[in-house]
């Protein structure tokens, strides 16, 4: 099993770094505020402090207890006071106030004062011990981001505590999750921190989703899923996460969600704990009693974006999303190593090997001289430094074969495709079964690209599929017929082994584009 590291706080919440003010604010200052934070035993406890200015949303921290030089005027003081125990996660105490600035100024937040947070459920009998909270203060009235402002903490209820607070300039929001065969998962927030604070939920009153995880296709085999809370307008609860389950793939697991806006995501790690991959797919808006299915490493991986591009008398090609999740786009593709080939004539252009590993700015570009005829190759396999693949991995080299007419002095996105496979009745390691047939859906797509450059309508004329059993030295023809906007291909299977598929897409024009995924899917 892997256990995560709390990611409850991340997005939004960092997205605005603390501003640690040193001697030069201090001489524009006119006025100093110190906050002491006392623990649920009446002493002292050192905590950080994250200070707010109303005006303006300009972010502070300072150790309680130490005195900060401010500008005259109304901020929030916010501390989570932490304090240990002998068990468990120790208790937290979220707190803010509302405060005056004007010459030397003092506050206390006083963890005595903190009411429990708590939460009820009508659960069923496997759930068992309490359920594990995450929650945020935040400055309400300085964005339209409040939680970018904010304080948080996650423990059991029980030993967390909020303490009240019904100033409009604050919101208070949280998550709470019980765990059994099912997972429970409640989000709420208010406009101030209220006296009792808390709620009680009803399991009819939810939504689900339903987690199938396959396993082979990823580049390790640990995979965690969760759930973030995404209102639609962000509020205290924005990002706030519940990890669902976390095991060796395939597995399925299932959430019961409060009705609302959520974020599916999933994390990979490698065997030597390594996060190797995970990324999120669309946004869930779910009603009360609604049921839906969330996949993750479904065959087939391919490329999901970039198509070759013609600007300033060269052609250009991004290396990134060749080998990713379809069910979760382009936040879901692994590192790879590929080789680019740029020919026209049958003459090389350019040629170079790239890598998006640890290179975010790897591009391939080649000066182009004259009106024709050129074809783009891309022969790309994953790589990983660092970590061993598991065996029998499936999706682990993709060839692109575009052939297109480009003009140095016309910028356009090149009238090719990248094509999308999607197999039927696969078993959850994303097997068929022996000398059977498969039925894969094949699309014909074309992905958005750089807005700065002409991007034609282009359709697809003709479909063609391919399918090889021995690594790719043999092919056979799929019956290909359309279904609606796609195709169905019909592929016999071999007796074992792992199966490539291979497919050409031409217009009506003579551009051609051919894509190779090798092992697309097994046979066991």
């Amino acid at each position: 099993m892997v256990r995560w590291r709390s990611l409850a706080f991340v997005g939004v919440v960092a997205a605005l770094a603390p501003l640690v003010v040193g001697g030069a604010s201090a001489q524009a200052a006119s006025g100093s505020l110190a906050v002491t934070t006392l623990g649920r035993q009446g002493g002292k406890v050192a905590t950080t402090v994250t200070v707010v200015a109303v005006s303006s949303g300009r972010t502070y921290t300072v150790k309680s207890g130490k005195r900060i030089s401010l500008p005259a005027g109304q901020y929030i003081a916010m501390a989570d006071i932490s304090e240990s125990t002998k068990g468990g996660f120790g208790i937290d105490t979220l707190g803010a106030k509302v405060v005056k600035v004007a010459g030397s100024t003092s506050v206390t937040l006083d963890a005595r004062k903190g009411k429990a947070v708590k939460v009820g459920l009508d659960a069923p009998a496997d759930v068992i011990g309490p359920p594990r909270i995450s929650a945020q203060v935040c400055a309400a009235a300085v964005s339209d981001m409040p939680s970018a402002y904010s304080v948080g903490a996650w423990n059991d209820a029980g030993s967390l505590y909020v303490i009240p607070n019904s100033s409009k300039l604050l919101q208070f929001g949280y998550l709470a999750q019980w765990s059994g065969d099912d997972s429970y998962i409640a989000v709420k927030k208010t406009t101030g921190i209220p006296a009792t604070p808390g709620g009680t939920f009803k399991r009819a009153n939810m939504a689900t989703v339903r987690f199938s995880v396959r396993g082979g296709t990823q580049m390790a085999r640990q995979n965690g899923v969760a759930l973030q809370a995404r209102p639609k307008t962000d509020d205290c609860t924005s990002d706030l996460m519940a990890e669902v389950h976390a095991d060796s793939v395939p597995y399925s697991a299932t959430a019961h969600v409060t009705p609302g806006t959520w974020q599916p995501r999933d994390d990979v790690y490698a065997s030597n704990g390594d996060h190797v991959s995970g990324g999120f797919p669309k946004v869930r808006t779910l009603k009360a009693g609604q049921s839906v299915i969330q996949p993750f490493g479904r065959a087939v991986w391919g490329p999901l974006h970039y198509l070759p591009t013609v600007w300033q008398k060269s052609v250009y090609f991004v290396p990134e999303g060749l080998i990713g999740d379809p069910d979760v786009g382009v936040t879901a593709t692994d590192p790879t190593k590929e080789t680019v080939v740029l020919s026209k004539g049958g003459t090389t252009v350019k040629k170079k090997t790239l890598t998006n590993w640890g290179n975010s700015g790897a591009e391939f570009s080649a000066r182009i001289g004259s009106a024709g005829w050129y074809r783009l190759t891309v022969d790309a396999q994953r790589h990983r430094p660092g970590i061993t693949f598991p065996a029998g991995m499936l999706s682990s080299r993709v060839t692109l074969d575009w052939y297109f007419k480009a003009d140095p002095a016309k910028s356009a996105v090149a009238p090719v495709f990248l094509t999308r496979f999607l197999p039927s009745g696969l078993n959850t390691r994303n097997q068929a079964a022996p000398s059977s047939t498969t039925t894969v859906n094949v699309s014909a797509v074309r992905g958005s690209q750089n807005p700065d450059t002409k991007f034609t309508k282009v359709t697809a004329k003709s479909v063609k599929v391919w399918s090889s059993a021995d690594g790719g030295k043999t092919w056979k023809a799929a019956t290909v017929k359309r279904s609606g906007s796609a195709w169905q291909a019909t592929v016999r299977n071999p007796a074992s082994g792992a199966v490539a598929l291979r497919s050409e897409v031409k217009d009506a024009a003579g551009n051609r584009s051919v894509q190779t995924v090798y092992r697309a899917y097994a046979i066991g």
